[in-house]
């Protein structure tokens, strides 16, 4: 009948390590004697440790006499069980060995429109530490649509993804990294651009045609359009821009990402103080999987700012 081990044997230290050490080299020599030379100690001394052994795990290993040397019921598991924790422990060595072998392989990160070059974000200044800190990965940085972002990220075909934030997928960690304030703007050849603050200037904003990225990307950004004549659609941001340039529509667009052709006279808020949203940018990752030391490492430097 099988004993509980883990009654008798309570922790295993260094010491019942020691012992198992010499268990293993007399089953593997095929005795006592045999051992001898093998661990570079007495054969009463041998019988000694095995006995202290035997003691802690309340066990008769083996059977030593006239008849030879054999190994008991009992002996024949706990070697088996043996086996299976030397191999465990080497394979904990070899894992954190491997810690600290150079890192290599790629780094993929994908990212929603404009994200990658917002001034916020600092992401040309967090690939050039990381590239420092790991020469050997490779970094490849893609731009997609917010919905491919969250399935490649769940789907491990990206490691981290940079999104405004919509919504909560179970299975992605969600790190909030800043809020991008955008505007309602018009360019210089739509008839509100020289428009003068007044009580009908809102009105005249709400029948004006609007250009927006058709999805739903949070209940604040649904709530200023609501009211708004949606005439078009236009998911990225650099084909947006162009449709407000034009001056046939208005549109919604980051400060930051408009910010030189406001300075340039080519655009302008319009009723700033009643339009205006703050999209929360975050970084997403996935909640389980394999260990990506590439990934955390990139994480923590865009985080250490």
């Amino acid at each position: 009948m099988k004993k509980d081990l883990k009654v008798k044997l309570g922790q295993v230290g260094d010491y019942e390590i020691r012992l198992l050490k010499v268990f293993e080299a007399v089953v593997e020599c095929g005795g006592f004697s045999a051992a001898e030379s093998e661990l570079s100690i007495g054969r009463s001394t041998i019988s000694i440790h095995i006995a202290n052994l035997e003691e802690r795990l309340d066990l008769k290993l083996c059977r030593r006499g006239r008849g030879g040397f054999s190994l008991t019921e009992e002996g024949i598991e706990v070697y088996e069980l043996m086996k299976g924790l030397f191999s465990a422990l080497e394979s904990f060595r070899s894992g954190v060995n491997a810690l600290h072998v150079t890192l290599t392989g790629e780094l993929r990160i994908i990212a929603s429109d404009a994200i990658c070059m917002d001034p916020k974000l600092k992401l040309s200044d967090t690939i050039a530490r990381f590239t420092e800190a790991a020469p050997d990965v490779n970094v490849l940085l893609d731009v997609k649509a917010l919905n491919d972002i969250e399935r490649m990220i769940l789907n491990d075909e990206a490691d981290i993804g940079f999104i405004p934030c919509h919504r909560q997928l179970s299975g992605l960690d969600y790190r909030t990294l800043y809020l991008d304030p955008c505007h309602l703007y018009c360019g210089r050849a739509h008839p509100l651009f020289d428009a003068k603050p007044s009580t009908t200037l809102l009105a005249q904003v709400l029948t004006s045609k609007v250009v927006h990225a058709g999805i739903h990307t949070s209940p604040e950004v649904g709530s200023q359009l609501s009211d708004m004549n949606k005439a078009a659609i236009s998911y990225f941001y650099e084909a947006r821009l162009a449709m407000i340039l034009s001056g046939a529509y208005i549109g919604f667009m980051p400060d930051s990402y408009v910010e030189r052709h406001v300075e340039a006279g080519e655009l302008r808020a319009l009723v700033a103080e009643s339009k205006h949203y703050a999209l929360e940018v975050v970084a997403i990752t996935r909640t389980h999987g394999r260990a990506n030391r590439a990934r955390d490492l990139f994480m923590d430097l865009l985080t250490d700012r």
